[in-house]
């Protein structure tokens, strides 16, 4: 994103968890499992692709264990891209 010009605040959400709350707020109505890491090892072990956490139970595990969000989460007003995608960080910026 630095490379189109932008400017970012970042957090690092390894030392700095996003709460259930901020979790709620963000997901808000969006689908909650476009926010799950299918490359994280509590995804794979419990099998989330085929047996996904309910709503409540997926905000509480991403607060608990960041890695289980897909990153980078960029926000734009109230535009979300999840997850390194070239070509939705252009969209976003344009």
């Amino acid at each position: 994103m630095l490379e189109h010009g932008a400017e970012l605040d970042t957090r690092d959400l390894d030392k700095e968890r996003l709460s259930e709350a901020e979790l709620d707020k963000l997901i808000a109505s969006r689908d909650y499992e476009h926010f799950l890491n299918p490359r994280n090892e509590l995804y794979r072990a419990r099998n989330m692709k085929e047996k996904p956490p309910t709503r409540p139970e997926a905000i509480k595990l991403m607060a608990k264990v960041p890695n289980l969000i897909r990153r980078p989460v960029v926000i734009r007003g109230d535009q979300i891209v999840l997850g390194y995608d070239e070509e939705a960080f252009r969209k976003l910026l344009s």
